[in-house]
């Protein structure tokens, strides 16, 4: 029987080269290895909605579908990640129904993913996926500055490509253009961070945080957890 290893979710990161691509970052509960899974965007905005606790004015497809598990006494017990011949990471849901009896239920792994973080079940993995797929983040003096590093952590090269991307030259200087501002994908770097961070000292915590249920409403979910973290950072959380 292949050991098995839980995982916890550290966060998402988004691909500024190829538009509309995530990857979400599981990372061992009793060890450091670390597992990137590319994910869409449907998926990331459920995934990030969740972890900035953002409360929609409807339900998304995987607060529905915990509903229909609470309404029928059926129990996410776990998920369990795998990967496929092709490459391509999968899930499997491990259901418990009313009657105590266990069943398997193959799932993309985002989908498991974005249920998990909802149901608190916990998520697993085998020895094989994280010996073949897992790597640990190196402290930063110990990174190399040349070029290879990046072959040997991911996670160093997603930082290295986002401290290497062009400053946004567009400037914040209302509620309207902050909105369109926060919806560009481009604009989303620590230097664009900073401009948001400068426009907000402006306005009041109550005032960011009734502009963040706006854009929830309108279902700008994105643009709602981006602004939720950057109030976070604003109050040291």
């Amino acid at each position: 029987m292949k050991k098995r290893h839980q995982l916890r979710i550290v966060g998402i990161t988004y691909n500024q080269i190829e538009s509309g691509v995530y990857a979400v970052i599981l990372e061992e509960v009793k060890g450091d290895r670390r597992i990137p899974i590319v994910i869409g965007y449907p998926e990331a905005q459920a995934i990030e909605c969740r972890l900035q606790q953002i409360n929609t004015p409807r339900p998304l497809t995987h607060d529905l579908l915990k509903t229909v598990l609470d309404t029928f006494n059926l129990r996410l017990a776990c998920i369990e990640i795998h990967k496929l011949p092709s490459g391509v990471f999968a899930a499997n849901l491990i259901m418990e129904g009313p009657d105590g009896e266990l069943h398997k239920i193959d799932s993309r792994s985002s989908d498991a993913l974005a249920l998990a973080i909802r149901t608190g079940s916990p998520i697993f993995t085998d020895s094989e996926v994280l010996d073949e797929c897992g790597f640990r983040p190196k402290p930063a003096e110990d990174v190399p500055s040349d070029a290879n590093a990046e072959e040997s952590d991911p996670l160093a090269a997603a930082e290295k490509m986002l401290k290497e991307l062009p400053k946004v030259k567009s400037e914040v200087d209302s509620l309207e253009g902050l909105e369109q501002f926060l919806g560009d994908a481009d604009a989303d770097t620590e230097d664009a961070d900073a401009e948001v961070m400068e426009f907000l000292s402006n306005y009041s915590d109550k005032e960011i945080e009734n502009l963040i249920a706006k854009f929830a409403r309108d279902e700008k979910y994105e643009s709602a957890a981006r602004l939720k973290r950057l109030l976070q950072r604003r109050r040291g959380e």
